[in-house]
């Protein structure tokens, strides 16, 4: 079996794509389509593909006037009928918004000047890319998640409400808010599983693995109880819970997490 997702081989009788964690037989790129497929068929609908597996990758075809934005430095490759626009995106204020949530100062626009242009915008780190419509409902997601968006998406900051949030979420107290209306694309750690809450459902989870959750979700840290499991549990002080309701998006690995695992394997100079 393929995964149609990622696009790798999948076991016979796998529930999940071991390699995007997405489920058998659920394409999760439900506002993209087959590039076989005429846009005019569908006005509105934003035209992509995500590729790549384990090392991700979103390919969006533009049609004229169409266009999509990202940080600075996000494009992989493009038409030639695509130009840029570089600019704050929002202003001054807005810029310094995004830099303490773990974007660049500027923003990128890129506009589409002929029917069927495609622009490509990879993923930075190992994992899975996401894609959201976010007017369904606003996103809070972890810092430095955004890759790139439709114009009508608009990308914020958004502070953790409470000391125990900011101090031991495992986030921090400014994260990514996307709001507006329209197809966004964030990148995910490792593999990607996603959890619908019902209201009052509670989920416990580990600091660093809360990729992103929908604006009706409440997000607060939890200290673990019992002597033993804080000396000897390997999981710190604090948890992480999310209550519905809401849908929320969980990640295996935490990129802080990863690059400290690795530090004592590093070569040092003598």
């Amino acid at each position: 079996m393929i995964c149609q997702n990622c696009n790798a081989e999948i076991n016979e009788g796998s529930n999940f794509c071991r390699y995007c964690g997405s489920p058998v037989g659920a394409n999760v790129n439900t506002g993209g389509r087959d590039f076989s497929q005429s846009t005019s068929a569908n006005p509105g609908k934003l035209n992509y593909k995500i590729f790549g597996g384990s090392f991700p990758a979103v390919s969006i075809r533009l049609n004229t006037n169409e266009s999509i934005y990202t940080q600075a430095g996000g494009m992989t490759w493009m038409d030639a009928g695509i130009t840029m626009e570089t600019n704050m995106q929002g202003g001054l204020m807005k810029g310094f918004g995004r830099m303490l949530s773990g974007e660049s100062l500027f923003m990128v626009t890129y506009t589409s000047h002929a029917p069927n242009q495609e622009i490509v915008i990879a993923s930075s780190f190992p994992g899975c890319i996401l894609d959201i419509d976010v007017g369904r409902c606003p996103i809070i997601a972890q810092k430095s998640a955004f890759l790139c968006a439709q114009t009508t998406v608009n990308l914020s900051i958004y502070v953790a409400r409470g000391l125990k949030a900011g101090l031991f979420g495992g986030e921090g107290f400014v994260l990514q808010r996307l709001s507006g209306s329209g197809i966004a694309f964030i990148e995910i750690d490792g593999s990607l599983v996603e959890r619908t809450l019902a209201p009052g459902e509670t989920i416990k989870v580990d600091t660093g693995n809360v990729a992103a959750f929908e604006e009706t979700v409440q997000y607060q840290a939890e200290m673990v109880k019992g002597f033993k499991n804080i000396l000897f549990g390997g999981e710190g002080l604090f948890l992480t819970t999310l209550t519905g309701p809401g849908k929320v998006w969980l990640q295996t690995m935490s990129m802080p997490e990863f690059a400290k695992s690795i530090i004592p394997y590093l070569p040092t100079s003598r």
